[in-house]
């Protein structure tokens, strides 16, 4: 028998981003949720998709919706996921929600944003997989938020030479670039922290 939780913590370890996806019901209602199963399709046609559960109260919603948007969280927007993943409340509560181009409402803040005309739903097991035609989209220079075995993250750069001595880090001898006493404090405590 398959162990559908150890599946779901092996999937856990494939680190994604957090977007929300907004849409609006046919009364004009803004629904929203967060969603860390958005991937690219296409360039020709610009193609995005994204799943929700068949379970969700607001699948209905997305169903009919001719317009969706997804907006991919940065890093400084851990309040916002956590806000659109709670079930059964007004999550614009509080938000101007404006529309982009597209019709569905925005989410300010995000380092990206597609705004799509829905195109086809197919059904994959317990989920229903969205594919919509990006219409409209937009970028700002933010480090993104992501998501990895259960917990939020942020995105690391490795440090180049440059970056460690200009940091104090690091410093060029006669042997090559060395670690500093605050190098070596720093390597210490990432060490003790990796193994707590």
């Amino acid at each position: 028998m398959f162990d559908a939780h150890a599946f779901r913590d092996a999937l856990g370890t494939f680190v994604t981003g957090v977007t929300i996806v907004t849409a609006r019901d046919e009364q004009g209602q803004p629904f929203g949720l967060t969603a860390n199963s958005f991937n690219s399709v296409s360039l020709d046609p610009p193609m995005v998709l994204w799943s929700l559960s068949l379970q969700s109260r607001t699948l209905p919603v997305f169903r009919d919706a001719e317009n969706w948007a997804v907006h991919v969280l940065a890093a400084d927007q851990q309040d916002m996921s956590d806000r659109f993943a709670q079930s059964g409340e007004d999550k614009f509560a509080g938000l101007t929600a404006l529309d982009g181009p597209e019709g569905a409402p925005l989410i300010e803040g995000c380092a990206a944003r597609f705004g799509c005309r829905a195109r086809f739903e197919y059904e994959g097991g317990d989920h229903a997989i969205f594919l919509g035609e990006v219409v409209d989209f937009d970028r700002r220079e933010a480090e993104p938020l992501i998501y990895h075995c259960g917990r939020y993250g942020r995105v690391m750069q490795a440090p180049s030479a440059q970056d460690l001595e200009r940091q104090g880090l690091a410093e060029r001898g006669s042997g090559g670039l060395g670690l500093t006493a605050a190098g070596s404090d720093l390597l210490a405590a990432l060490q003790a922290l990796a193994k707590s």
